[in-house]
């Protein structure tokens, strides 16, 4: 299965602390109900994959800014969980590669899951 989503928030702005009756609490901030609401309209329904998985995720970046790439995977993952179908739990990734791609203008990334050979 290969998604194209847009660029996802870093895991830095993908979470906020709010207090909530006096009590801390963490939710997905903005930028991520809006990620994941456009990423669910983009995948749609899909077959469930099952068993264990190996996980690309080619990141286009938007523009020239330091990034580190690892924090991106959280928002996708999170997405994948959520979408109908996919998978069940991203607990099923055993393998995740994180490539950089080029620059391109208002960034993608590009995600391709597959079963674990043998």
């Amino acid at each position: 299965m290969i998604i194209e989503l847009p660029f996802p928030p870093s895991l830095n702005s993908y979470w906020r602390r709010v207090v909530i009756k006096g009590r801390a609490v963490t939710l997905i901030s903005k930028q991520g109900r809006e990620f994941r609401a456009n990423g669910l309209k983009q995948i749609g329904t899909v077959p469930q994959l099952t068993g264990r998985l190996r996980v690309v995720l080619d990141l286009y970046p938007p523009d020239r800014r330091v990034r580190d790439i690892d924090n991106h995977a959280k928002a996708i993952f999170d997405l994948f969980t959520h979408a109908d179908g996919v998978w069940a739990d991203d607990a099923q990734v055993d393998e995740l590669l994180i490539r950089r791609c080029e620059i391109i203008r208002g960034g993608k990334a590009v995600v391709t899951v597959e079963p674990m050979a043998g």
